[in-house]
């Protein structure tokens, strides 16, 4: 095992190109760009390394067009002899870059050992460090049993529906192809993520009836309704779910509660003109919540909790009408301690940081949820190099030492998972 973790020491460099490289690649999603050569990048790698590569288009999915192809790449490396397969998936897309960038989001610089980019921490750094843990573990065991693969996968950040949902609906995560997965997510060295919380997104709309804005007392305004329906959430709402807590590990603490966020509120005539608008009493409000539930609820229950309120208004509030629109559910996951990649997992970590592992829960959803779902396999975790807080945010880098301890922990791991009688 020594001179595997010394193969991977010698590849900094490689290690670093790599990332600068994937980086590059300028993968924004909405709308999906530089999807096809990022992955063919990915691809053309592996295939170089004996690895059986297949490109799959997500047709049909969200977005999907020939303008912004959903193309996921699989690369599939087969041992000399049967045994179990381990699955690193990473996602390709990185988030919009905003403003307060004092870095090239898109060059891969590096300064003080950090890389810095879109996309870095979450997670081209994590796609990078799984890459060299493969590579640096099939040159150290040219004969392993078993199967790996790398996926380089669309649309994480927009829900997953043109990569790992697509990919485990055409079978690429049934258990009699696929046995561990473990998925590089910024989640530090030291983590590892059993699962995530669940997510409810739905759309309220209230109703009212236009007239004159001069004369509101001949309309019925529809923002006045959803006034009161923000006045129902702060007064009854709120207060319920911060008694709502969980047994799960959710990082950070203040997610160890049931939250809900309200994503948007629009009422009236459309933004989109530079004039005046016209004096209308509006008829209708839109307004999109975005709940976050525990492991202890149900989502029945969740759902029935704002819609009980909005009973209670159209009851007692006079003129009151609402609609609800379901827009995006997710049931929360957790897996056990007891499945193998969590165990090998930790002991790697255990090897590596000496250190005992933390068990952690993301507050929000990630692709496991549709391994789970979908590809109903229970063996599935994420962990990767990277602080989860970067994420999302200016200057985002991922550590170069993180990005090397994480790929020992890798390649300690799949000597683990492919060996597993010897331990």
């Amino acid at each position: 095992m020594d001179d595997l973790l010394q193969r991977i020491e010698q590849k900094e460099a490689e290690l670093i190109a790599l990332t600068q490289d994937l980086i590059r690649f300028p993968t924004i999603n909405p709308p999906g760009e530089a999807y096809a050569p990022c992955a063919h990048y990915i691809g053309d790698r592996l295939a170089k390394r004996g690895f059986d590569v297949r490109y799959i288009r997500a047709l049909g999915t969200p977005g999907d067009s020939d303008l912004y192809p959903r193309i996921n790449v699989i690369a599939r490396k087969e041992g000399s002899n049967p045994g179990p397969c381990i699955h690193f998936n990473s996602h390709i897309d990185v988030v919009e870059v905003g403003n307060g960038w004092t870095k090239d989001p898109f060059s891969g610089a590096v300064e003080e050992g950090k890389i810095y980019g879109r996309g870095a921490c979450d997670m081209k750094g994590g796609l990078a460090a799984s890459i060299i843990a493969t590579e640096s573990y099939i040159d150290h065991h040219p004969d392993f049993a078993g199967a790996i693969e790398i996926s380089g996968t669309c649309d994480e950040e927009s829900g997953g529906y043109g990569g790992v949902a697509y990919l485990a609906k055409q079978g690429f995560f049934d258990k009699d192809r696929v046995d561990h997965v473990i998925i590089p997510e910024p989640l530090n060295k030291d983590r590892i993520c059993l699962g995530h919380r669940g997510v409810w997104w739905a759309e309220i709309e209230t109703h009212g009836h236009i007239a004159h804005g001069s004369m509101p007392f001949l309309g019925d305004c529809a923002v006045r309704h959803m006034g009161a329906v923000l006045e129902e959430f702060e007064q009854k709402l709120y207060p319920a779910l911060a008694k709502k807590q969980t047994t799960m590990p959710v990082v950070p603490p203040g997610a160890r509660q049931s939250t809900l966020n309200i994503n948007s509120i629009h009422g009236g005539q459309s933004e989109e003109f530079d004039g005046l608008p016209a004096p209308c009493v509006p008829d209708s409000c839109r307004m999109v919540i975005d709940r976050r539930f525990l492991i202890e609820e149900k989502l029945d229950q969740v759902k029935s909790e704002i819609t009980e309120l909005l009973d209670d208004l159209s009851y007692n509030r006079s003129k009151f009408s609402y609609q609800i629109k379901d827009l995006f559910e997710v049931q929360p996951t957790m897996t056990d301690q007891s499945q193998p990649v969590v165990k090998a997992v930790s002991a790697a970590i255990s090897d590596i940081l000496d250190k005992e592992a933390d068990y952690v829960i993301s507050p929000g959803t990630y692709d496991q949820k549709h391994i789970d779902r979908i590809g109903k396999l229970k063996d599935c975790i994420a962990y990767g190099p990277g602080i989860l807080d970067l994420a999302h945010q200016p200057d985002e880098y991922v550590g170069i030492a993180d990005m090397l301890d994480c790929a020992k922990v890798m390649a300690n791991a799949i000597h683990r998972l492919l060996n597993q009688n010897q331990h």
